[in-house]
């Protein structure tokens, strides 16, 4: 095979595999909705080990501060709000080079955030979503909003 011919595979290949749409597809509050059976989500309502995030638990501090939570989720790679509710955030998570798009949600519910994190496209997400709930998690930890546990 040609170096070009390889070359323009991989491009018919990467562009048939992105998320392009451009649009807002998926804004519909999915926050409280369990993962699927594919390994490319994490949610702390979900039971199951491999889809199972630790609770986020807001302290005093954290609970009187959501707008700069919303803006620590803001900080995360790729993050743009796509849909902002009373206590909910729905922040796209776009990956820088092939431009695929994650769903990121939080949803204050008494004293915990409830956090969604899913790969619109794929079967796997090589573990993104969850290292990306986990920086969030350290962000709210340097902020000195979570509780002790």
């Amino acid at each position: 095979m040609t170096p070009r011919l390889l070359l323009l595979t991989i491009i018919i290949i990467m562009t048939g595999c992105s998320n392009a749409d451009g649009v807002n597809a998926a804004v519909t509050d999915r926050s409280l909705q369990m993962c699927g059976d594919k390994p490319n989500c994490v949610s702390t309502r979900d039971k199951r080990d491999s889809f199972q995030l630790a609770k986020f638990t807001l302290n005093e501090t954290g609970l009187s501060h959501w707008a700069d939570i919303e803006q620590l989720a803001l900080s995360l790679s790729g993050a743009s709000l796509a849909k902002k509710a009373p206590n909910y955030l729905h922040i796209e998570c776009r990956s820088a080079f092939f431009g695929f798009v994650d769903d990121f949600e939080l949803r204050l519910q008494g004293n915990e955030i409830i956090v969604r994190s899913e790969s619109r496209t794929g079967y796997s997400d090589f573990g993104v979503n969850r290292d990306r709930a986990e920086a969030f998690r350290a962000l709210l930890s340097e902020s000195h909003y979570l509780a002790s546990e």
